[in-house]
């Protein structure tokens, strides 16, 4: 097990739909235990395939603060579902980060329930039902996994605020990246 490298928005992986798993082999588990690894070190909450530079569905969890889901957690091939998100703009507890775009923060509305139904490690299928950040968490990951960082779907003023962040660290293009644990970024 190892901490991997996380790549930073503009790097291609992360703006193209992953590709289905269809193999759930020693490899895929050795992917998933770093994944785990990686967010611990970040630290984060949530990862998926792509922003470790891997254009596979999957995506990771460790949240404790939730009772409907185990605290560490995997999804592969996963599908999800959202209420619509209530009308208005983002208040001050929805600022949300990403370890693809390090440091940054950005308000954004997100929906507050999901139901996710995916495959764990072994590829059997099981679902779930989140609220609050838990949810939040999902959207965030699920988004990764269709080419969808969270400041794509920031509106005015925040995608400004994007915008000028990742003029200013000069991202936006391929080759970037951080290694948690290593670089002094965070997200």
């Amino acid at each position: 097990m190892s901490v991997l490298p996380i790549v930073i928005s503009g790097e291609p992986v992360l703006h193209r739909p992953a590709e289905p798993v269809t193999e759930f082999d020693d490899a895929l588990r050795a992917l998933v235990d770093d994944m785990f690894d990686t967010t611990v070190a970040a630290p984060g909450v949530g990862l998926a395939a792509p922003q470790v530079g891997v254009g596979l569905r999957v995506f990771v969890w460790i949240y404790e603060d939730q009772d409907v889901a185990p605290e560490r957690g995997v999804a592969i091939n996963p599908e999800l579902w959202i209420a619509p998100p209530e009308p208005g703009l983002p208040g001050e507890d929805e600022v949300e980060g990403c370890l693809s775009f390090p440091g940054e923060r950005f308000a954004l509305r997100r929906s507050p329930r999901a139901l996710l139904r995916a495959q764990d490690i072994e590829g059997k299928p099981f679902e779930l039902e989140a609220e609050g950040w838990f949810a939040r968490i999902l959207q965030h990951e699920f988004d990764h996994l269709n080419g969808l960082l969270y400041v794509d779907r920031l509106v005015h003023p925040e995608n400004r605020g994007a915008q000028k962040a990742q003029r200013k660290n000069g991202w936006g293009r391929p080759g970037l990246s951080w290694l948690p644990g290593v670089d002094d970024l965070e997200g």
